[in-house]
């Protein structure tokens, strides 16, 4: 068996996971946490709050009858950036992909670099989102803070550096950070030199198989049977989602939507992305090409919170409404743009209210709005894709919607098929962590294990091109 451990924006996950990167029954445990928002757009998270929530989730797989454990795969999310002092310990706050804080460093950073050639280089593009913007923000607004920091590094280093004493990161989180060229999968020194960054103050890149074992006390003896197993370095979240949701090549595109949402296909071939889409890594023979933008369940969550919509049946409600039908116009850009436009600085809007305009249809715009802006991604992706590419839906924002999931298949066009993994990202950790030992043979795309398909409405996805368009030059607009 295999623990998989998966620390995400919302929660850390830890899994025993038995010889076919399946859960034990009774061997799960999650501990919820929420970043600390700032008026400025800060969206932090307190790193010790993460270690805290790590260890009592592996606190509570470990309880049970002893298991034949053989390793650990993790997986953390994406382009957190966490600084830590000479001593290995924290010395910042991780900042997430949603902090915009730094978007006043992207103009400068587009005076100074070859914005095309970098993203080629990087599969990256100029972003609060991403390390050069982020670090360039850091050393001109908080001096103080930055000269603290020894090296700078994200949440999977956090772990490393805490069980181990020492830590590494690997391809596949260095190509979330828009630091990392992709070809040599080194370090890239034009983005370090924009980002104002020496490679030392960085950490060695490594390959996700390169493992660690022997913790460290009090560890150790807290969890004896993790002791002397492998560790493996962490990869990031959307990896290990495609590798759980068995889209581990062309013929499978992974459409997740959990707080972000994002449309993502793996490749051994890749080319540089086109503009609007990223190139990341799965490892260094393996990369991942998409587009995820900042909204997804986030922006349901806000129409819950903030429309105060009951729960009870709101399900049922919104499937009653007709598409498009609502006469409404939403940007949907609550924490800024990233994919296809990357514009940062985008807030939301709403066009179109009326006196007789409902909460209920407000909520169902929005939703149609972050699927309209999802088809804008995958007219992108879809020539990097097989001919008769598979669309496979996963996250548990989608998961928890069959009105929402036939909305999304509407507005692609495109058949949406839900994916069986209610957890597609803890069982990548667990699946490439076995592909590691060598307990299970290379990855590939699994025969059927698919769950109900959502077939799109030639009608439906007609409304859906003219709100699109509609939606494009209310963008054009603000």
């Amino acid at each position: 068996m295999v623990v998989a451990l998966d620390v995400g924006t919302s929660s850390a996950r830890a899994t025993l996971c038995d010889a076919a990167g399946r859960p034990v029954s009774g061997r799960f445990h999650q501990i919820p946490y929420e970043p600390a928002l700032t008026p400025d757009g800060g969206v932090e998270h307190d790193p010790a709050r993460l270690l805290d929530a790590v260890a009592v989730c592996l606190d509570g797989v470990c309880a049970g009858p002893p298991a034949d454990v053989r390793g650990v795969g993790v997986t953390t999310f994406w382009h957190g950036l966490l600084g830590f002092d000479a001593a290995g310990r924290p010395a910042t706050p991780v900042y997430t992909w949603a902090d915009t804080r730094s978007q006043a460093a992207v103009p400068r950073l587009r005076d100074a670099l070859d914005e095309d050639a970098l993203h080629a280089r990087t599969g990256c593009h100029l972003h609060a989102s991403y390390w050069p913007a982020k670090l360039n923000w850091l050393q001109r607004a908080r001096p103080e803070q930055a000269r603290r920091v020894a090296r700078w590094g994200s949440v999977g280093e956090l772990l490393e550096l805490a069980f181990f004493g020492e830590a590494r990161t690997s391809v596949s989180m260095a190509s979330g950070t828009g630091l990392l060229d992709q070809t040599t999968c080194a370090w890239d020194p034009e983005a370090l030199a924009a980002a104002a960054v020496e490679p030392q103050r960085l950490f060695p890149v490594c390959d996700r198989s390169e493992a660690r074992s022997g913790l460290r006390a009090p560890w150790a003896g807290r969890w004896p049977a993790l002791a002397h197993v492998p560790w493996f370095p962490a990869v990031g979240d959307g990896a290990a989602s495609n590798v759980g949701s068995g889209c581990v090549d062309p013929t499978r595109v992974a459409l997740n939507v959990g707080t972000s949402a994002a449309l993502r296909l793996v490749t051994d071939a890749p080319a540089p992305p086109p503009r609007g889409l990223w190139r990341y890594r799965l490892d260094r023979r393996r990369a991942m090409v998409g587009g995820a933008t900042s909204e997804g369940g986030n922006v349901y969550a806000w129409c819950r919170a903030v429309l105060r919509l009951a729960d009870d049946d709101l399900e049922a409600a919104l499937g009653r409404l007709s598409a498009d039908g609502h006469g409404l116009t939403v940007l949907p850009h609550l924490a800024g743009e990233r994919a296809p436009g990357w514009r940062g600085d985008r807030t939301g809007a709403i066009a179109g209210l009326r006196l007789d305009t409902t909460a209920l249809e407000i909520a169902r715009a929005a939703l149609e709005a972050v699927a309209l802006r999802l088809a804008l991604i995958y007219a992108l992706l879809a020539p990097c894709a097989a001919p008769g590419h598979a669309i496979v839906a996963s996250g548990a924002a989608l998961a928890r919607s069959r009105v929402w999931t036939q909305i999304v298949a509407d507005a692609l066009g495109r058949p949406v098929t839900w994916s069986h993994e209610a957890e597609a990202t803890s069982r990548g950790a667990a699946l490439l962590a076995l592909e590691a030992l060598r307990l299970r043979p290379e990855l590939a795309a699994p025969e059927g294990e698919l769950g109900e398909t959502f077939v799109p409405d030639a009608v439906r996805h007609a409304r859906y091109r003219e709100a699109l368009e509609r939606q494009r030059r209310l963008d054009d607009r603000v």
